[in-house]
C-alpha cells in the first residue's frame, strides 16, 4: 500500500496546538487540537500519512517545538513570518482552525514565507542581549526621571559631565523637598543596582565571546565593541545564508526604500523592516566609523561635500559597511 504524503500547518499556542493535516489535493484529512508535545503531535499526524513538508508561524516557544519535531520526529517543518502570513489571508477574521489550514495549504504549494530557524546556542545568545538591553533601558528610564525632577525645581545643572562621579556628588548634596530628596536617592538605588546587573550581563557576554571564532573576528575591527559584535553575532547568526551583501543589509533594515511611481523618481529614507536594535546599534558603529577610520571618514567627507545631512551619512556608511562585512565573513561556517 502506497504511503500518503501529507502537508501539516501548526497553529501554536501555550496549552495546545491545532494541527491541520492536508494531502496534495487540498483536502483537510484532520484539523484539531493537540496536547503542546511533540509526541502528541507526531503520533496524530502519523496515522494520516508521511508529513511532505510542514509549516508553523515563528512565535515565543515556537523555535523549541520545532527543533523537536526536526530531530526527534524528523519533520521538514519550516518557521513562517507571521506578518507574511497574515497578509496572505483571505478573511479579516482570525481562528485556529484557518490560521492552521493555510499554513498547510501554504506548505502544500510551497509558498511559506521562511524565517531563519537559529540553533539553541544563538537563541541563548540573543537572550542574554535582549535582557542586557532590557537592563539599559531601566537605566536609561532612571536617568530620565530624575532629569525630569530636576527641571520641575528648575535646578541650573553644574558644568560636569552628567552622571559622572562629581555629578554624583552635587546631585547627593542638593536642597530638595524632602519628598523629592527621597524620591531621587531610590531612583539613584535603582541606578546603582541595573548598573550592576549591566556589568554581570556584559561579563557573560564577554565569556560568550572567548568561545565564538566570529564574535573573536568582529572584536578586532575598527569601531566594533563587545555590546555591537554580540548583536551582530546573535540577531544575525549566519552570515552565509544571505546570497549577497545587499540582501544582507536589506535584511538589517539598512537598504534605502524606493518610493517611485510613474514618472517620479523617489527615495523614501531607509526600508521598514529589520530589527530595530540591530538597525540602531549598526548606525551607531557608523558615527564611530566616520570619525575614527579613515576609509569611512573619506566616504563622509565626499557625501558631506555633496549636501548630505549627518544621518544621512551615517546610514549610507552603514549600508556599505555591512556589505564589506559580508564579503569577509560570509564564506565562514557560524553555525557553531
Amino acid at each position: 500500500m502506497a504511503i500518503v504524503r501529507v502537508f501539516v500547518g501548526l497553529d501554536y499556542h501555550v496549552d495546545f496546538v491545532q494541527v491541520c493535516v492536508m494531502n496534495r489535493k487540498g483536502k483537510i484529512l484532520r484539523n484539531r487540537k493537540a496536547a503542546n508535545d511533540w509526541q502528541a503531535i507526531a503520533a496524530m499526524v502519523a496515522e494520516m500519512g508521511r508529513v511532505a513538508s510542514a509549516a508553523i508561524e515563528a512565535c515565543s516557544g515556537a523555535a523549541h517545538l520545532t527543533d523537536e519535531l526536526i530531530h526527534n520526529a524528523h519533520w521538514p517543518l519550516q518557521l513562517s513570518h507571521p506578518g507574511y502570513v497574515a497578509r496572505m489571508k483571505q478573511s479579516p477574521d482570525k481562528t485556529d482552525f484557518s490560521d492552521a489550514q493555510l499554513l498547510a495549504d501554504l506548505s502544500r504549494v510551497g509558498y511559506i514565507p521562511k524565517v531563519w530557524l537559529a540553533p539553541p546556542e544563538v537563541r541563548e545568545l540573543r537572550r542574554l542581549l535582549r535582557f542586557r538591553q532590557q537592563l539599559a533601558d531601566q537605566r536609561r528610564n532612571v536617568k530620565l526621571r530624575i532629569g525630569a525632577l530636576l527641571r520641575e525645581h528648575r535646578v541650573a545643572q553644574p558644568a560636569a559631565n552628567p552622571w559622572t562621579r562629581r555629578w554624583r556628588i552635587w546631585l547627593e548634596a542638593l536642597e530638595l523637598p524632602a519628598e523629592t530628596q527621597w524620591i531621587i536617592g531610590r531612583q539613584l538605588r535603582r541606578f546603582d543596582a541595573v548598573n550592576l546587573d549591566i556589568a554581570a550581563a556584559e561579563s557573560r557576554l564577554a565569556k560568550l565571546a572567548e568561545r565564538d571564532r566570529l564574535l573573536q573576528f568582529l572584536l578586532t575591527l575598527s569601531g566594533i565593541g563587545l555590546v555591537t559584535a554580540v548583536t551582530l553575532r546573535a540577531e544575525i547568526g549566519r552570515f552565509d545564508r544571505f546570497h549577497n551583501g545587499k540582501q544582507l543589509s536589506r535584511f538589517c533594515g539598512l537598504s534605502p526604500r524606493n518610493a517611485s511611481s510613474g514618472n517620479r523618481q523617489a527615495d523614501a529614507g531607509l526600508i521598514r523592516a529589520g530589527n530595530p536594535q540591530l538597525r540602531a546599534v549598526i548606525v551607531q558603529a557608523a558615527h564611530r566609523l566616520k570619525r575614527y577610520d579613515p576609509r569611512w571618514s573619506a566616504l563622509a567627507m565626499r557625501l558631506r561635500r555633496r549636501g548630505k545631512s549627518g544621518s544621512l551619512l551615517a546610514a549610507a556608511i552603514a549600508n556599505r559597511w555591512m556589505r564589506s562585512l559580508y564579503h569577509q565573513v560570509q564564506h565562514w561556517s557560524t553555525a557553531n
